[in-house]
Order: structure tokens, then C-alpha cells, then sequence
């Protein structure tokens, strides 16, 4: 069947149309539109339709929409506020206009879960082997903007991706550094959660926090690339040149916090089934994190190491993933 999905973020949006059996899919058309150029949601499917209509006989009657946002879930159907824009995502609403036979509006990250059943070992690059257990627990976790979190739970033919917000779990520091780390955080912030640390803007607050140190000295270059455009990847391009100090210091201890989080997530969840890092960073630092810095923090857990140390851990390296998501899960509405 073909099937009508968005990836619908702050900046971007994408839409494609896909054959798909809510395992398998094909994408035919594509189109990637910049969100903040239109009023809503609803403006782009119209762009969207005009742009491809000469390709296709029909929309398609089935649609999912994954947005990056809280979703809420009424009796009616879903609805989310879009981070950094001024939207309201609808399915009701999306449904009455288009004339979809149905619609959902998920979890951004959700969909990233869904996501990892269609994507194959292309999309993927390992961390760690281990032994993925057949129908075990997935744990799905990813740094960018925010620290995005949903868990995977076999359902006898699927995965079904259960949204979380576990990104905003407490900061547990594992080292004296980390104590100051969070003694620094917390006088900004009073609570200070993982997203804090593992995010972009994390990645900024650990930099500043061992600048303030002094312990190593912070380069012109580097302070000049902080004030002139986006600080999180003026800091990770400098650490991945390993031509700064302090860029690398800060680089290497927000791997450590990640390693370690993502480590205690698989052990609440159990997930035997695997553990795959997602998000917008992840990828871009892939060859500092195959270093080992990650997996140990991840195997650091005393008497549980032994169980960590058997879980699959994978970089998602497609971008598609989202996408890929939305349409098998538009699919298994049908």
C-alpha cells in the first residue's frame, strides 16, 4: 500500500510518499521544505500535493506525521505543539482537510524507534557486537537539540516504539569531575537533568564548565568560532580535528556522560534485544565514539557489567530514520 509520511522539525520538514507493508518499504517521491517558510503543517502537505501530483494517481489515504514535540492523545486522535515554530499538529484537523481515511501524528523519536525495524545493517555501524536477544527489549536513545529517548517492546510480528521523556531524568555524576561538573550545573539550573549534558547545548555547558576550570586555556580560534555562529559544532569540529585542547577535553567527557547514560537506560529496560544511539550527533562524532571512551562509561555497572557487555550497541547513521518510521507506522493503520 502507499502511504503518506512527514519527518516535520523546527528547520525542515520532509514528506514522501512509500509502498510499504509495515515492515518492508520503497520510497517513490521525496520533497524536504524549509518549515519556517510556511504558516502550518497543513501548507506544506498543499505545496507537497501540487509538487507531486503529476506523479501519482492519488494521495494516499493513510498518513503519520512525526513532529518533533510532545504529542497529546485524546479520544478524538493527536495533537503536538512543534518545537521552535508556532504550529499545532492536528490529525482531526489534517484529516477533515485532506480527506485522509487516517492519520497519526507521533513522537519525533518514535518514529526514530519504528524507524530502526526498516532500516538494515546499511543504516547502522557498531559500537559493540554483543548477542541480540530475538524479540528482547530495544533501548533507542539520541543527543541533538535535545536528548530524544523511546523504547522498543516486541509485540509477537513488530516492534512497538513506547514514547518517553528520559531525557529529563536526573544527572547521576560516576566521577569526581562529574560531581563539579554538576555542582556547576546545578547553580545555573537548581535540577539538573541528562538533557542538560547530553544535547548540544550540552556539549556547550561542559566546554564552558572546564573553561572554567583553567586548567587548559581556551584558543582564539575556538572562541571566535563560539560567537560567530553555532557553538556545539564549533566545539565538536575543533575536538574532531584534535587541534584543540580544550574542544577535545569537553568533547571526550560529554561521550563519557553519554556512554554511561545510555548504560543505564539498557539496564532499566532490560534491553537485550540491543541498544541503538540516534539523534543528530551521534553520527558526526562516529569516530570519536568508536574510541572506546563511550562503551566503557556504557560497561562501567559493578556487577551488571556482565550484562551491558552482551548488548549490541549501534550508531544510527541514516537520516532518513524518522521518515522510514512514519511510514511503517502509518501502514499498520490500515
Amino acid at each position: 500500500m502507499q502511504v503518506l509520511a512527514g519527518d516535520i522539525g523546527g528547520t525542515n520538514t520532509r514528506l514522501c510518499i512509500t509502498e510499504t507493508d509495515g515492515r518492508h518499504h520503497q520510497t517513490y517521491i521525496e520533497c524536504r521544505y524549509a518549515s519556517g517558510d510556511h504558516a502550518d503543517l497543513a501548507a506544506i502537505v498543499r505545496r507537497f500535493m501540487a509538487d507531486v501530483g503529476s506523479h501519482i494517481r492519488e494521495m494516499p489515504g493513510l498518513a503519520c506525521f512525526a513532529v518533533a514535540g510532545a504529542v497529546e492523545v485524546t479520544p478524538a486522535g493527536e495533537s503536538a505543539r512543534i518545537t521552535n515554530l508556532p504550529w499545532v499538529v492536528s490529525s482531526q484537523v489534517l484529516s477533515k482537510e485532506f480527506g485522509f481515511r487516517h492519520v497519526r501524528v507521533i513522537n519525533d523519536f518514535q518514529a526514530v524507534g519504528y524507524g530502526i525495524e526498516g532500516l538494515g545493517s546499511g543504516g547502522l555501524a557498531a559500537l559493540q557486537e554483543g548477542t541480540a536477544v530475538a524479540g528482547g527489549p530495544r533501548a533507542v536513545l539520541g543527543a541533538g537539540t535535545g536528548l530524544g529517548q523511546t523504547v522498543l517492546v516486541w509485540q509477537g510480528d513488530h516492534y512497538e516504539a513506547l514514547p518517553t521523556e528520559g531525557g529529563h531524568v536526573s544527572f547521576a555524576p560516576t566521577s569526581p569531575l562529574q560531581d563539579e561538573l554538576l555542582t556547576f550545573l546545578r547553580a545555573r539550573h537548581g535540577r539538573v537533568s541528562c538533557e542538560r549534558l547530553i544535547s548540544g547545548p550540552g556539549l556547550v555547558a561542559i566546554y564552558e564548565f572546564l573553561r572554567s576550570q583553567g586548567d587548559v586555556t581556551e584558543s582564539p580560534a575556538v572562541a571566535g568560532s563560539l560567537r560567530a555562529g553555532d557553538p556545539g559544532a564549533a566545539i565538536s569540529t575543533a575536538a574532531l580535528e584534535k587541534n584543540d585542547a580544550l574542544a577535545n577535553a569537553a568533547l571526550n567527557l560529554f561521550i563519557e556522560i553519554y556512554g554511561a547514560h545510555a548504560g543505564d537506560l539498557a539496564l532499566t529496560i532490560g534491553a537485550s534485544g540491543g541498544v541503538y544511539i540516534a539523534g543528530g550527533i551521534a553520527a558526526k562524532i562516529l569516530p570519536r565514539l568508536r574510541e572506546g571512551i563511550f562503551t566503557r562509561a556504557f560497561n562501567d555497572k559493578g556487577r551488571m557489567r556482565r550484562l551491558t557487555e552482551a548488548m549490541p550497541v549501534s550508531v544510527v547513521t541514516a537520516d532518513t530514520v524518522g521518515l522510514i518510521g512514519a511510514a511503517l507506522a502509518a501502514a499498520r493503520m490500515n
